[in-house]
């Protein structure tokens, strides 16, 4: 956790990005750190636990941090969390909450409550379109015999 809030710190400073950080852990070894470079690398999804999570599955060769420790500068947002319920991790450790976050300009609290409302009531509207057409590539994902579930 030390690591993580140092670079988090270093990354508000630098001005390279907001002041996330986050470190994965195995084996009581650091495998990934980041710090948040969305603004540096213009891309809304690089907070620190996703491009640390990036860094971790490459290191393993693998698609899952099973038996891993996500450490991270704040509690996840919204996107993050998901990652690391996809990356399945052992365990996250979090130092500031999403509150403190919402204090320094970083509230994601509106995405919870965009989650909750109708598909077609939210601020970026989400319109079905095509459904038989894209049901088509679950008929085949369910058919191949070589699949890698996930």
């Amino acid at each position: 956790m030390a690591r993580a809030i140092e670079l988090s710190i270093e990354n508000a400073r630098s001005g390279r990005g907001g002041p996330f950080a986050a470190v994965v852990v195995k084996d009581g070894k650091i495998i990934a750190e980041a710090a948040n470079c969305v603004t540096s690398t213009n891309d809304p999804t690089a907070h620190a636990e996703i491009v640390a999570i990036r860094q971790a599955c490459a290191t393993l060769g693998n698609f899952e941090l099973k038996d891993c420790t996500i450490y991270t500068s704040c509690e996840p947002c919204p996107m993050c969390l998901g990652a690391i319920y996809w990356a399945r991790p052992a365990r996250v450790y979090f130092g500031g909450t999403a509150a403190d976050a919402a204090k320094a300009g970083f509230d994601d609290s509106f995405i919870y409550e965009e989650i909750t409302r109708p598909q077609a009531s939210r601020k970026i509207p989400m319109i079905q379109m095509m459904r038989e057409q894209a049901l088509t590539a679950f008929r085949v994902w369910e058919e191949k015999s070589d699949k890698i579930g996930y």
